[in-house]
């Protein structure tokens, strides 16, 4: 398993990103101990001149790990006609007890380095570089999250064995499941969902006019970026899925990435995601306007960054309408529209 194109792709990158990142560690902490601006010494000019180097390294780096994320869930998906009971990308990660912790760490990387990504933009936006030490810091823990997603993956790789009968995403993602925490996604009430689907974008559009008024929120906005993340996927998981399928009990929400439904899953998931990284972005962006010379450039970040998060959940808000408007499958009797939710 380990020879195919993909997997060595994703292996490759993954050992890159956590040389890289390993290998600035470092003068990560030589800037913590002796950066300073005002100096004109040898040293200072040499951690400059670095600073620039290993920045451009690590943008280039991190970038990868977005692409990796996609390359990881869509090979999942390719991969299952190789194992016996496998139906999707759920097949493929559960044939080894690493296949679902490599794919939640791989979240877990993509936010962190669009964290590290924008707080390394804002930074360089400032004349003396006020969140230099910050963002260096920031290193620090994330050379161990790339190190662990890593072991964890390559666990995962090694451990794929092509004579193991796995179970289909139907054991997982169903509403009759006796899973706890898949079962209490699956049969979160279609009400609820829509009223999820619903509240996400004007929410999020409300706390985006707050900040491109007043410049104010921005971390309040990356908390509610957060919870309009989880709450996507639970309507994803729970209403959105049985549109698409046209079965009320098929929740699975990785069978919405295959080719005989148009790859529809790309559509909704591209977009939260983005809308939920740039939200983080926001958060950050706005707290970093506290600097005298961040004042006028922070805000300004935020303020596209907004924009781009708010497009992105209404994209994936329009998506999840489409999807249900266009099924046959009738869940809530039209009633139900009419006079409420909730009713």
């Amino acid at each position: 398993m380990l020879f195919q194109p993909a997997i060595m792709a994703l292996i490759l990158a993954s050992v890159m990103a956590t040389g890289m990142v390993a290998a600035s560690i470092p003068f990560a902490l030589r800037v913590l101990r002796r950066w300073d601006l005002s100096s004109g010494s040898e040293a200072q000019l040499v951690l400059e001149r670095r600073t620039y180097l290993v920045s451009t390294v690590l943008k280039l780096v991190l970038l990868s790990q977005a692409a990796a994320l996609i390359l990881f869930v869509f090979n999942a998906d390719r991969m299952a006609t190789l194992f016996t009971g496998a139906m999707c990308a759920v097949g493929t990660l559960r044939v080894d007890p690493f296949g679902f912790p490599t794919l939640y760490l791989k979240i877990a990387v993509f936010f962190s380095a669009v964290a590290w990504l924008v707080l390394n933009h804002v930074d360089n936006l400032g004349w003396n570089y006020p969140l230099i030490r910050v963002k260096y810091a920031a290193l620090l823990v994330l050379a161990p999250l790339l190190a662990a997603e890593l072991l964890v993956q390559l666990a995962y790789f090694l451990g794929l064995r092509a004579d193991v009968i796995t179970s289909c995403c139907s054991t997982l993602f169903s509403g009759g499941s006796v899973t706890i925490t898949d079962n209490s996604l699956a049969s979160l009430p279609h009400r609820l969902s829509l009223a999820l689907l619903g509240g996400i974008p004007v929410v999020m559009l409300a706390g985006g006019l707050l900040i491109l008024n007043s410049g104010r929120g921005g971390v309040l906005y990356a908390g509610l970026a957060g919870l309009a993340f989880a709450s996507g996927l639970a309507a994803v998981i729970s209403t959105v899925s049985v549109y698409v399928y046209e079965l009320p009990q098929h929740h699975c929400p990785f069978c919405l990435l295959k080719g005989e439904y148009g790859g529809i899953g790309y559509a909704l998931y591209l977009p939260l995601f983005a809308a939920t990284a740039c939200g983080l972005g926001v958060g950050i962006a706005s707290w970093a306007q506290r600097q005298p010379s961040l004042k006028t450039a922070a805000p300004a970040v935020a303020r596209r960054l907004a924009c781009w998060s708010m497009a992105g959940f209404a994209l994936f808000a329009s998506v999840s309408a489409w999807l249900i408007l266009r099924s046959n499958l009738i869940l809530l009797e039209p009633v139900s529209w009419r006079l409420g939710w909730f009713s």
